[in-house]
């Protein structure tokens, strides 16, 4: 099992922040389009090579995410209409999110198989999030997972303000 945290910068200009390991090296790093349309999130790996890329939807009726890995779409997040709590759903790869991903305690399974547990971590300085992959062979396709679930939460938290 392989340990990360994500930490996002508060009062950053442009989003960017890092996930890291447990001795607290940068093992991904991640950059968001600054006043660019459409919003995508860039995720690079220690080699600097562009593993993820998470793409919002321009003109659809609800939120639509794309996240693509090495070049390949392979999971879509949309936001589902429902009257009192935002409900989204995630297409593709055979992924299903079970637990309140909304505040960011949850897990990933791939085919019925866990391969992640996410769990928001409190009383730290901005939003840091504890990530314990147990299927280290879809270690990339987690963290574009949960950075684009990440999205979805502050583009909502930003339009309802």
């Amino acid at each position: 099992m392989k340990q990360l945290y994500m930490r996002q910068k508060l009062l950053s200009l442009r989003d960017k922040f890092t996930i890291m390991d447990g001795q607290g090296n940068d093992v991904y790093a991640i950059t968001g389009s600054f006043m660019k349309i459409p919003k995508s999130f860039s995720i690079m790996n220690q080699q600097q090579q562009e593993t993820a890329i998470i793409t919002k939807k321009v003109l659809s009726l609800l939120p639509t995410f794309f996240v693509e890995l090495h070049g390949k779409e392979v999971v879509t997040i949309r936001k589902n209409i429902s009257f009192f709590k935002a409900r989204y759903s995630i297409e593709g790869e055979g992924i299903e999110v079970q637990g309140n991903w909304w505040d960011m305690n949850f897990r990933i399974f791939q085919h019925g198989e866990e391969i992640a547990a996410i769990s928001k971590k409190w009383l730290s300085f901005g939003d840091s999030y504890e990530i314990q992959i147990t299927k280290e062979a879809s270690e990339e396709l987690v963290i574009a997972i949960v950075v684009a679930i990440d999205c979805v939460k502050e583009d909502s938290e930003s339009t309802s303000s």
